[in-house]
């Protein structure tokens, strides 16, 4: 994973949005965006959020991929996919 603003992305990987709305305040954790591997998408636990997203947003959206959790939550999702990738390797 990784964090930055408005640098180009890799081949293979896509830029989000973690935060909720209402959420700006940097001492809470705010919207931070990530890179993160398309594989991702694929991945059961990272399906649940994209439906919880389909529900905030809805589709038609415009920019990087908005995501509604918490930075810490997107954190422990973002382990938790990545240590179930490693066993599989």
């Amino acid at each position: 994973m990784v964090e930055d603003k408005k640098a180009k992305v890799k081949k293979g990987w896509l830029v989000v949005v973690i935060g909720l709305d209402g959420d700006d305040n940097s001492n809470s954790g705010g919207r931070r965006r990530f890179a993160i591997p398309i594989t991702y998408l694929h991945h059961p636990r990272f399906q649940q959020l994209l439906e919880a997203a389909h529900e905030a947003y809805g589709y038609a959206t415009t920019g990087p991929l908005k995501l509604p959790c918490t930075v810490d939550d997107f954190l422990r999702l973002q382990w938790l996919v990545e240590q179930e990738l490693q066993r599989r390797r």
